[in-house]
């Protein structure tokens, strides 16, 4: 076990207002050279989870009066943990990460990403570009859409246009297709995104966290997230002991693979926030909660009132984390995005191109997974400055800061030795959808839990309630 200072580890938890001396705590074991790449994706992704684990130690410590305890992060958990769906099967059946609509496709000069893997976003894909796409097959994943044809009609269509007219065709029809950037620094997205911003505090009366053996139980986390990141943050909080709602719209369906595979330890309900009943009930949750953590497009929520500073204003001390795809500022702010779509448009998928010069991808959805752990990283650092000051944070995260900071800032370490078996951290669990073989959780400090408290629920069959409601003080 090497316990070394990691210089990586240092910027992560720097990012998120930690003290550089705690990283001290933090050693890892080697496992070889697991998530391999062009990029310091192993670095990144090891530093991610190291400043999560060390956030969920001081938090305990913070609660508990004394001291921190050590922190030990093995990278075989992490590799495993990052490429999570992969290892995911759901009663004997694997998992089919991307819908065949979804990928690299030759334009007229260059390249395009797409991302079709929700219905909604194959129908806009094929509709900017005057597809008919007939009624397609498959569930609410839409992973089954696509037949040969279809496919053959897209990339004819596609090797007509340029890139930037296949990007803002589709932007505008409200699809996902970006032009794949020839390097970094070339494109049309503003670059050098912060790794994580404090915007600004809540007013005080922040709950003080009272002595636990878990860092955050008790704590109440209302998740508005989807699709790998919010919801990695969000299960890593349930982790550690927090009783999160997960909460959807009745229209706009979940993929159920991405469900179950971000969905352990916590609960899911469903709530129409365009409706004033909706909103209703989302208010009275937030009376009584530590955290909201948003992963919409900026402004999305505030056209329903419902604005970080005036949750902030509704319920002091409350913890906001906020997570988006471009960033918090420049042209493509209100843009959706995935993980594969800014590694294709931050010039990642150029990095990483093959020999004969198709573009890449890195080894993982590095950008979500590590995103989101530091976005649970910086909840609990949050939490723990509340137990002194009583004040909540506004926290915000970006996959595009990600994106910069692997590009700019992360450095590539030897490769430390040791051997990586996945199955090593895989594990059985029986659920509601049958029994599902999953990978444990990489969070690791000196008593840590092993695995979460319980498997996945069904989408949206939770009352819209917290645990023990009336037990824990406003």
């Amino acid at each position: 076990m090497a316990n070394e200072r990691d210089a990586t580890t240092v910027q992560a938890w720097k990012a998120i207002g930690g003290s550089a001396d705690l990283t001290a705590k933090v050693s890892y074991r080697g496992a070889g050279e697991v998530l391999p790449a062009v990029l310091p994706v192993r670095e990144l992704a090891r530093a991610t989870v190291g400043a999560c684990s060390l956030a969920a130690a001081e938090l305990l410590a913070a609660r508990d009066g004394g001291t921190v305890p050590g922190v030990e992060v093995d990278e075989a958990a992490v590799a495993t943990a990052f490429t999570s769906e992969r290892h995911l099967v759901v009663d004997g059946r694997a998992l089919t990460p991307f819908a065949p609509l979804s990928g690299f496709w030759r334009t007229a000069d260059g390249w395009v990403r797409t991302h079709a893997n929700y219905p909604h976003h194959r129908a806009r894909l094929l509709a900017a570009l005057g597809i008919d796409g007939g009624t397609g097959r498959g569930g609410t994943s839409g992973k089954d859409d696509g037949g040969a044809a279809l496919v053959g009609r897209l990339t004819e269509t596609l090797a007509g246009l340029t890139a930037q007219e296949v990007q803002e065709r589709v932007y505008a029809a409200g699809g996902l297709a970006v032009a794949v950037a020839p390097e970094p620094g070339r494109g049309s997205i503003t670059r050098g995104q912060p790794l994580a911003e404090t915007v600004a505090a809540g007013g005080t009366g922040g709950r003080r966290l009272s002595p636990a053996d878990v860092p955050a139980a008790g704590v109440r986390v209302l998740d508005l997230t989807r699709v790998i990141a919010g919801p990695v943050a969000t299960r890593t909080l349930a982790l550690l002991g927090a009783d999160v709602l997960r909460v959807d719209s009745p229209g706009l369906p979940e993929d159920p693979d991405s469900h179950i595979d971000t969905g352990w330890g916590k609960r899911s309900t469903l709530l129409d926030l365009d409706s004033a009943e909706g909103r209703g009930v989302f208010l009275e949750l937030l009376d009584s909660a530590d955290v909201v953590v948003t992963g919409y497009r900026p402004g999305s929520l505030d056209r329903r009132g419902l604005a970080a500073r005036e949750l902030m204003a509704r319920r002091p001390g409350l913890v906001v984390a906020q997570l988006c795809a471009w960033g918090w500022s420049g042209p493509w702010a209100d843009r959706r995005g995935f993980d594969s779509l800014v590694q294709a448009a931050r010039g990642i998928a150029a990095i990483e191109a093959d020999s004969e010069g198709r573009p890449g991808v890195l080894p993982a959805q590095a950008l979500d997974h590590g995103t989101g752990y530091l976005l649970a990283a910086g909840v609990l650092r949050a939490l723990c400055e509340r137990q002194t000051d009583g004040r909540g944070r506004l926290l915000r995260f970006s996959l595009a800061g990600t994106a910069d900071w692997l590009l700019n800032d992360v450095t590539s370490e030897p490769v430390r030795e040791g051997g990586y078996e996945a199955a090593d951290w895989l594990t059985e669990s029986a659920s509601p959808y049958g029994p599902l073989r999953h990978a444990l959780p990489p969070v690791r400090y000196e008593g840590s839990p092993g695995t979460w408290a319980g498997p996945p629920t069904r989408w949206g069959t939770d009352a819209a309630a917290w645990l023990g409601a009336g037990e824990q003080g406003a």
